[in-house]
């Protein structure tokens, strides 16, 4: 039962379009997903059509006013502004890192994944998730300081292996908005691809508006715009032979054969 931290070094990678797609088809392939929203803005729980005004909320939780099972609604752990606050308090306290990991425990058998949308920054909430979880993907935007942003997120990375969580692996980084028929974007990929290999997956994501009309309007790139989903489609794919899943990477494979026609 993997759990994976979706993180970036900076805002506007395609991060938490990552995590809402990625849920979306892998529920489409009789996973049992929970998407837990680790930024205090909110917009994964948005996108996931949760109200802005349920509760409890990630914030409840990391403070001890209620549990992870309370703040599970329709299978995602929402957040909003309340988790910035959830945050300070959380600084001041022994074992701080280890607040999601504890908040997990309770619900990791009662799923087959569990993907974390962590915030834009390498902060304390970021840690957290990379305490709790048992893979790191990266996010990153194709332009000349991708590499930067990957070495930054490594070190935390890091970090959290060696002082509290020894069992974290890296899953790979995802090249998010990108057009590939600029030398701009080609020469981002190569940089990453010379520097980390095989980490970087073959699979790039496409930059449209389509994804924030998709948003929008709550419905899946994946029917809004296949020709954009296939890219998605692809990620999963490497994604889940990367995570050693083969039943569910056979069923994604008919549900493309299935749109194919």
């Amino acid at each position: 039962m993997p759990t994976i931290a979706v993180l970036s070094q900076k805002g506007g990678t395609g991060k938490t379009t990552t995590v809402r797609t990625l849920t979306d088809i892998f529920r489409r392939l009789g996973l049992r997903v929970l998407a837990v929203d680790l930024d205090p803005q909110g917009n994964l729980s948005d996108y996931l059509d949760v109200s802005p005004d349920v509760n409890p909320t990630l914030g409840e939780v990391l403070t001890g006013q209620a549990t992870i099972q309370q703040a599970i609604h329709n299978d995602v752990v929402p957040a909003n502004l309340g988790l910035a606050e959830a945050e300070l308090m959380l600084g001041g306290k022994m074992g701080r890192e280890l607040s999601l990991k504890r908040a997990l425990r309770g619900v990791k058998d009662d799923y087959d994944l569990i993907l974390i949308d962590c915030p834009p920054q390498l902060g304390l909430l970021t840690v957290n998730a990379l305490v709790a979880s048992d893979w790191a993907l990266l996010s990153a935007e194709a332009q000349y300081f991708a590499m930067q942003g990957v070495e930054q997120a490594l070190d935390v990375i890091e970090l959290a292996r060696e002082s509290l969580n020894p069992d974290l692996k890296w899953l790979g980084v995802i090249l998010n908005i990108a057009d590939m028929r600029t030398r701009h974007s080609r020469e981002a990929f190569e940089s990453l691809r010379t520097h980390f290999g095989e980490k970087l997956l073959d699979t790039t994501v496409r930059s449209s508006i389509a994804y924030a009309e998709s948003a929008e309007r709550a419905v899946s790139i994946i029917d809004y715009r296949p020709d954009l989903g296939a890219d998605y489609l692809n990620i999963a794919d490497e994604l889940l032979r990367r995570l050693g899943m083969p039943e569910a990477q056979a069923r994604l494979g008919e549900f493309v054969a299935d749109r194919m026609g």
